[in-house]
């Protein structure tokens, strides 16, 4: 369980700022008060140490909005002689960058006292201007943190991302929401009077509404304690009141960033799994968020012909007929048609042979991009041709006993070479009977003709 800071329990109402966000009111101002993160900040963490023992190293804090990258970075103030200087790469820009960092020189050289520069929402800088960053963090003239909802990986260049250590921060846990909300009413206790008691089921919807965001668990409550305050209250508020109160829940997507990434990873990896009702969740989200439902389509046609294959080569004309429901009805009725071809493709029989064959063909195409046509397979449109030999001895299938004639289709290099091998999955069983079928005739006609 988490020991809940009681920080603010006693603040007189005389000293609070209400006019200020109750984000900010209730900001934490140590580490034994800031709530979550364990992974970083527990007793013996590198993070923690590096912050405790005032040695703190360049780097970037990676993670959703309201877990806390802000408040633990202006923390760091706290816990080291460096001047704390903030930016936001939102509102200012490179020329502000350079005077900070001309006033650490400055500061260094008088004072020998460094900087730790805070650059908040780093990843709306592009690629170049996160160059100007990078003389100074080489040369120890200021000590770089940045917070990013965005993955580094993506957002951040590689030269100056090789010399900041990334820590990830998640989405607060429930159980830190919650003693956030606790603290929150106590505050508000403080300041103002008839903030009535909340229902256990009502802190619990609370909590759940605000998934994992500090920031929208402090506003929500706000909002709700504003609401509730009208009247005196003399019993505890149940739930569908604080249901009745909160706006609906917008899911957590973004079209562009990395969300937009890892749910359609979901997806895709739920049809593969054969989890119908995860891949319709996961559906779900993506259209709550405003996903492009034609870019969904592409992907679900992509997983008919990668994850289902000739398994249930109807997969493919399922998804295909989805993609021109949608586009015949819209939304939401063409909703249901791509979800209709989500629960086939996830129910259906699997199999990747045909997609690791194509992978292993292009590879061998690479490898020997210059062999040879064989000859009695060329075609012959002229005498010339014919007369150096192109198509001679060419045996037309059709022609011969069980439509086998036994010929050599691959260059010589290649001649033993098998790609696809069809699994026991579904149609493709019946694939692999045919396949051990045809080699069996070919292998038993005679005169196998190579030119």
């Amino acid at each position: 369980m988490i020991e809940e800071p009681q920080l603010f329990a006693a603040a007189p109402a005389a000293v609070a700022d209400t006019a200020a966000p109750l984000a900010h009111r209730l900001r934490p101002e140590s580490l034994a008060d800031f709530l979550g993160h364990e992974q970083l900040l527990g007793p013996g963490k590198p993070l923690r140490e590096a912050i405790e023992g005032g040695t703190i190293a360049s780097m970037v804090l990676w993670g959703p909005p309201g877990c806390g990258k802000t408040t633990l970075a202006r923390l760091l103030a706290h816990y080291t002689a460096k001047e704390f200087v903030t930016f936001s790469a939102v509102t200012e820009g490179v020329p502000r960058v350079r005077e900070i960092i001309r006033e650490a020189e400055l500061r260094r050289r008088a004072e020998q006292r460094g900087t730790i520069l805070f650059c908040d929402e780093i990843h709306r800088f592009n690629r170049a201007q996160q160059d100007a960053f990078l003389p100074s963090v080489e040369a120890g003239v200021i000590t770089l943190i940045g917070a990013t909802t965005e993955n580094p990986s993506f957002e951040l260049n590689s030269a100056l991302l090789s010399r900041l250590r990334v820590f990830v921060l998640q989405p607060l846990s429930a159980e830190a929401i919650s003693a956030i909300i606790r603290r929150a009413l106590r505050q508000l206790a403080n300041e103002r009077r008839n903030v009535p008691e909340l229902a256990p089921e009502a802190l619990d919807l609370l909590v759940r509404h605000s998934d994992g965001d500090a920031r929208r668990a402090l506003n929500a409550t706000e909002a709700v304690v504003s609401h509730l305050a009208r009247k005196a209250r003399t019993e505890a508020v149940p739930a569908a009141e604080i249901a009745s109160i909160l706006e609906r829940r917008l899911a957590q997507y973004d079209k562009s960033g990395e969300q937009h990434y890892n749910l359609m990873s979901a997806l895709h990896k739920s049809v593969r799994g054969s989890d119908a009702d995860a891949a319709l969740y996961w559906f779900a989200r993506m259209v709550e968020g405003g996903e492009d439902m034609l870019y969904i389509a592409r992907r679900v046609v992509r997983m008919a012909v990668e994850d289902i294959g000739l398994a249930d080569p109807r997969g493919l004309s399922i998804a295909l007929a989805a993609k021109d429901a949608f586009d015949f009805l819209g939304s939401p009725e063409g909703d249901l048609a791509i979800a209709e071809a989500i629960v086939y493709l996830a129910t259906a029989p699997k199999s990747n042979r045909v997609y690791a064959a194509w992978g292993e063909a292009q590879q061998a195409a690479r490898d020997h991009p210059a062999e040879p046509v064989p000859l009695h397979i060329r075609n012959a449109p002229t005498r010339l041709m014919k007369d150096i030999g192109y198509g001679e001895g060419y045996r037309y299938d059709h022609a011969e006993g069980g439509h086998a004639a036994g010929q050599q289709y691959l260059p010589d290099a290649l001649r033993d070479a098998h790609w696809y091998e069809a699994s026991d999955s579904g149609y493709e069983k019946t694939v692999a009977e045919r396949i051990a079928w045809w080699r069996r005739r070919r292998a038993s006609t005679p005169g196998d003709t190579q030119s």
